[in-house]
């Protein structure tokens, strides 16, 4: 375990200390696309950043190949250099399309060329181990289809889901954070050193998102870019396929003493795909949401557009801050519940909490839909919104009146401020996401959302 969280610091540090410099880089070589309409933020945003991933992916890899007991993970399998044949080439496409807006066809190509590498290289699922029926042996074009399949799925879930800062890097975070503790408990729970090499690739890619997370939480000073939400895309899927394909179900019949015992302990194992699709189940539900909506409205599948899971709780009355947190309490939801199932399968009280928890998700999501008023005497102690408006509620005619007047005239004077506006008000050079590289954050007066008629 010291080994993992040394791999994990040091993936981390290195991620972080390389996101400054590379967010200069990103600058100076204008990665800044202008904002467009579907877009939440409001001033042009450095991307790249998937350049200071990929550099803490690959100082993981170095660290952890030097250490006594993490480096036998890379003389027993080639799976570390799968993945980091397969990281670098997906990184590459990314790091063009930040820089150039490649087709979205041609990045397709790209993730299938790179799943196809890993595959080339033995990382692939080999067998699939299903309840009731026992282990099933896949043909090479089959391992090869279902491994690419899952990788493209998985780059381009995660790839969707990044629309609000901080929200892939920390649904990503999250979703590795569960799946270390279920490889984890595989290799040295039950000794099955096949799970080392995901359990390691868990380990770096948190490093990887929790290095990079205090640059892109909001607001954001960069963004990861394709270069980097693929990439983590890709070593997320790594990691499912390499313990998915790799683990045999019946070293666990040996060690618990009968296929009853096994698949009550390991429930997961038996069904494979599960812990995988559950940690990626909130990316997962927002792609197929998106190709179906798409679709139906005769558009191309990759069409952007603004109707994404982060981009229905902004439109609920979230704030950005606000909709990252729900997503991430769903995501850890789906994660640790399943991770909890897999250990304790037999107990209701997992869930009974997993449905409670569920319930109370459901009341933060839909919270404002219901603003309650507070009364009069408790409004210093809540929140501005949930204030009743000065002019309403009033006491006699005469405060009406009054409230009445003062609207009318505030109403006026704003009109003329805006007609004044349009005329007169000089324009407002974009910064760099609040900043340059040598002055302050930037004002804008004007707080209407991107992709307005102005």
């Amino acid at each position: 375990m010291r080994e993992y969280l040394l791999t994990l610091c040091v993936t981390a540090a290195v991620t972080y200390l390389l996101t400054g410099p590379v967010r200069k880089f990103a600058i100076v070589a204008g990665a800044m696309p202008e904002i467009r309409a579907r877009d939440v933020h409001r001033e042009p945003t450095p991307r790249l950043g998937g350049i200071a991933m990929f550099g803490g992916l690959c100082a993981g890899l170095l660290v952890a190949d030097h250490l006594v007991n993490l480096n036998g993970v890379f003389t027993l399998s080639n799976e570390p250099r799968a993945l980091l044949s397969g990281a670098g080439l997906i990184w590459l496409i990314g790091v063009l399309d930040d820089k150039f807006e490649i087709d979205a066809l041609i990045k397709l190509g790209g993730q299938m060329i790179a799943a196809g590498v890993m595959v080339m290289q033995g990382l692939e699922i080999l067998w699939l181990p299903i309840p009731g029926v026992g282990t099933v042996s896949l043909t090479s074009w089959q391992s090869t289809l279902l491994t690419v399949a899952l990788v493209v799925i998985t780059i381009n879930a995660v790839n969707f889901v990044d629309g609000l800062d901080g929200l892939a890097a920390g649904m990503v975070c999250i979703a590795a954070a569960a799946f270390f503790m279920y490889t984890y408990r595989l290799w040295y729970g039950y000794g099955i050193e096949a799970a080392a090499p995901a359990t390691l690739f868990a380990a770096i890619l948190m490093g990887m998102c929790l290095g990079f997370l205090p640059h892109n939480m909001h607001p954001a000073r960069i963004f990861m870019g394709d270069s980097g939400s693929m990439m983590i895309g890709l070593v997320m899927a790594a990691a499912a396929i390499s313990v998915t394909g790799q683990v045999d179900p019946d070293a666990l019949n040996l060690n618990l003493g009968g296929s009853r015992a096994a698949t009550h302990a390991m429930l997961p194992v038996f069904i494979p795909l599960l812990m995988p699709l559950t940690i990626i189940a909130i990316p997962m539900a927002d792609l197929v949401l998106a190709i179906v909506r798409r679709t139906w409205n005769g558009q191309s599948p990759f069409a952007a557009d603004r109707g994404h899971l982060h981009h229905r709780l902004l439109e609920i009355g979230h704030s950005q801050s606000r909709a990252v947190l729900i997503m991430y309490f769903w995501s850890a939801l789906f994660a640790f519940g399943a991770l909890a199932i897999s250990v304790q399968s037999t107990s209701m009280w997992v869930v009974l909490a997993i449905v409670v928890l569920s319930a109370i998700g459901l009341v933060l999501l839909l919270l404002p839909r219901f603003k309650p008023h507070a009364p009069r005497w408790a409004e210093r102690f809540v929140p501005p919104r949930y204030r009743r408006p000065r002019g309403a509620g009033a006491t006699g005619s005469a405060d009406t009146d009054g409230g009445e007047a003062a609207a009318a005239a505030a109403a006026a004077v704003a009109d003329a401020e805006e007609s004044d506006d349009s005329s007169e008000r000089p324009p407002i050079p974009a910064g760099v996401n609040g900043a340059t590289a040598v002055g302050p954050r930037s004002r804008f007066p004007d707080r209407r959302k991107a992709g307005t008629s102005r």
